[in-house]
C-alpha cells in the first residue's frame, strides 16, 4: 500500500520530529557531547520506521517536500547576510587552504573508488559512483551522473550513486560533530570568547540569540536551558509584547526578496554558462553583496537576533524533512563489495581531516570547526556540514564566524572547478 502524504501533513511531520530531535538531544547528554544535530536525530528515527513499513510490506510512503527546498536557500541567505568582506578577508588564507583540501578530498575519492572496484572486482565506474559523485557531489551529482554511467555500461550505477549518497549522509551527519568535538577536548584547544552585541547594556548574542552577559562560553547545558527561554527573554524586555515582530519581519522581507533574486542570478548563470548553480548559492552570493552595501548605506535594519532565529529554524526544518524521507532500503542494494568500498571512504577522510587538514588550517577551534564541516560535505553535503558546525559550537557556546563563510563557498561552489571536470575525466577514463 502506497500512502501519499501531502504537503500540509509532510510540513507537519516534520516539524513534530524537529522537535522530538531537539527535545530528545536536550535529554540524553550523550547526544549533546558527541554534537549530534536535533534535526538529525528525529528526522533518522523516522526514517528507520519507514524502513520497518517498507520491509515488512505494510506500507510505503511518498511525501511532498515541496517546501525542503525554499527552506534550505532561506538558511543559506542568513549565512550570506553574515559575510562582511572584513570576515572575508581575515579569511583569505584560510579560505584558499581549505578549498585545495576539498579539491585534494575530490581527487582522492574518485582514485579511492577506482582502485577500490579493481580489488573487490566490481566496474570501476561504480566504484566512482560511490566516490566524489555520490560524497562530496551528493543526492544531486548522483542523480546526475548515475544515468550517465548506465548509459556506459554501468549496469545498476544509478541506484549505487543514490545509494551512496544516503549512506555518506547519514556518516556525515553522525561522524561529523562527533570527530571535531573529540579533537577539541584531546587536544585541549582553547575556546575563543563569544562576540558580544551589548543590547541596553545588558545583553550579548551568540549564535543570534539572546543570551544573559554571563553565560559566555558555558557548558552546552546552560547554554541550551538560555536558548530555550530565548523569546521570554525579549518579550519581557520590551515595552510591549510585539517589539520583536518589526525586527522579525524586516529580516523576513529581506531574506525572501534576496532568495528571488538569488534564483534569477542562478538561472542567468546557468543559462549564459551552461554550468548549474544552485539555487541556494545565488541567495548566498546576493546575500553577501547586499550585507555589504548595505554596511556602507545603512538602507535597513537587521537584528542579528531576528536573523539568527530564522537561520536555526530554516536549518532545522530543511535538514529534518531531508532526513526523514531518506530510503534507507536503498542501501540493501549495495553488495558487499561496495560496502567495503564506502568504509575505506569513510576511513580516509577521517585521516585525512585529522592529521592533513586540521594541522594546515591552524589547530585551533576554526579548524576544529571546519573539519565537522568537511566530515559533513565531503560525505553528505553542505547542508550536513552547517548542521554539524551549527551543533558543535552550540555545544561550545561560541560561533565560529570564519567556517560558516568559508566552509559553504568552498564546498557548495568552488569546489566544482576542479571536481565536475574531474568526474567527467575520471567516467571517460575507465569508461
Amino acid at each position: 500500500m502506497t500512502v501519499e502524504v501531502n504537503l500540509v501533513q509532510t510540513t507537519a511531520l516534520a516539524l513534530l520530529l524537529l522537535v522530538l530531535g531537539e527535545s530528545v538531544r536536550a535529554r540524553f547528554a550523550v547526544l549533546r557531547r558527541f554534537a549530534i544535530p536535533g534535526p538529525v536525530i528525529g528526522g533518522f528515527f523516522f526514517a528507520l520506521l519507514t524502513l520497518v513499513l517498507h520491509q515488512t510490506g505494510v506500507a510505503s510512503l511518498e511525501f511532498d517536500t515541496s517546501l525542503q527546498t525554499p527552506a534550505m536557500v532561506a538558511f543559506f541567505t542568513t549565512v550570506g547576510l553574515a559575510g562582511s568582506f572584513a570576515l572575508l578577508r581575515k579569511g583569505g588564507r584560510l579560505l584558499i587552504v581549505y578549498l585545495v583540501a576539498c579539491w585534494t578530498l575530490a581527487i582522492m575519492q574518485n582514485l579511492i573508488g577506482i582502485g577500490m572496484a579493481q580489488v573487490v572486482g566490481v566496474d570501476p565506474l561504480l566504484g566512482i559512483m560511490a566516490g566524489a559523485v555520490s560524497l562530496e557531489g551528493g543526492h544531486g551529482a548522483a542523480a546526475a551522473f548515475g544515468p550517465e554511467a548506465e548509459a556506459m555500461g554501468a549496469q545498476g550505477a544509478n541506484a549505487v550513486a543514490l545509494a551512496a549518497a544516503t549512506f555518506g549522509l547519514i556518516a556525515g551527519g553522525l561522524l561529523g560533530g562527533p570527530i571535531a568535538g573529540w579533537l577539541i577536548e584531546r587536544r585541549k584547544i582553547e575556546i575563543p570568547k563569544a562576540t558580544a552585541q551589548v543590547a541596553a547594556g545588558r545583553h550579548q548574542h551568540v549564535r543570534g540569540a539572546s543570551l544573559p552577559a554571563s553565560a559566555g562560553t558555558r557548558a552546552i547545558e546552560t547554554v541550551d536551558e538560555e536558548l530555550g527561554n530565548f523569546e521570554d527573554a525579549e518579550f519581557e524586555d520590551a515595552p510591549e509584547k510585539g517589539a520583536f515582530y518589526r525586527p522579525l519581519l524586516n529580516a523576513t522581507v529581506v531574506i525572501a526578496v534576496i532568495m528571488v533574486l538569488g534564483t534569477l542570478l542562478g538561472e542567468w548563470f546557468s543559462d549564459t554558462t551552461g554550468f548549474s548553480l544552485p539555487g541556494y548559492v545565488g541567495a548566498m552570493v546576493v546575500a553577501v553583496a547586499f550585507r555589504n552595501i548595505n554596511d556602507l548605506t545603512k538602507l535597513v535594519k537587521l537584528d542579528d537576533a531576528a536573523l539568527g532565529l530564522i537561520s536555526k529554524f530554516t536549518l532545522g526544518f530543511f535538514l529534518t524533512m531531508a532526513m526523514m524521507t531518506l530510503r534507507i532500503w536503498d542501501l540493501a542494494s549495495l553488495a558487499l563489495p561496495l560496502i567495503i568500498l564506502l568504509v575505506v571512504q569513510v576511513i580516509f577522510i577521517i585521516l585525512f581531516t585529522l592529521f592533513v587538514v586540521f594541522p594546515l588550517l591552524g589547530r585551533n577551534y576554526d579548524a576544529a570547526t571546519m573539519v565537522a564541516g568537511m566530515l559533513g560535505h565531503g560525505l553528505g553535503g553542505t547542508p550536513n556540514a552547517m548542521a554539524n558546525m551549527d551543533a558543535l559550537n552550540q555545544r561550545f557556546g561560541v560561533r565560529s564566524e570564519r567556517a560558516f563563510l568559508i566552509v559553504p563557498l568552498a564546498g557548495a561552489v568552488l569546489i566544482d572547478i576542479v571536481a565536475l571536470p574531474w568526474i567527467v575525466f575520471c567516467m571517460n577514463w575507465v569508461g
